[in-house]
């Protein structure tokens, strides 16, 4: 069902934001694959994912948290945090993901925050010369 496409993970307690991120990934020609906490995001597994967008402020395990777990496992996966809170932006836990944008945020930019970070992934990141 996701053969060929890219799939992102997004993480949001919001399903308004959940909806909306998953109709523009999916315009996009992406895999949306749409979570309502971090909880259930680790229960269906990280293997398949591409890129994982993640809320920071959320029940339970926060988008921090979340990403923190995530670079254990998957170090090179491309990581994006949404924040309704301008303050958390730009916290020095930021500095772990790809980027981190402020609610409400311009979907263009955000899709080509995705597309470079997925090139910089598959040519090896910052290792290259």
């Amino acid at each position: 069902m996701t053969k060929g496409r890219l799939v992102v993970a997004v993480v949001d307690d919001d399903p308004r934001l959940l909806e909306s991120l998953e109709d523009l990934l999916e315009s996009a020609g992406y895999a949306a694959r749409s979570f309502s906490s971090a909880r259930a995001l680790l229960i269906s597994g990280l293997s398949d994912l591409d890129v994982l967008i993640t809320d920071i402020g959320m029940p339970g395990m926060d988008g921090f948290e979340l990403c923190d777990l995530v670079k254990k496992v998957r170090p090179d996966l491309p990581m994006f945090l949404i924040t309704g809170r301008h303050e958390i932006a730009n916290a020095d836990r930021a500095q772990c993901v790809s980027e981190c944008f402020r609610k409400p945020f311009d979907a263009q930019v955000m899709l080509a925050a995705i597309g470079n970070a997925l090139r910089k992934s598959k040519n090896g990141g910052e290792h290259e010369s």
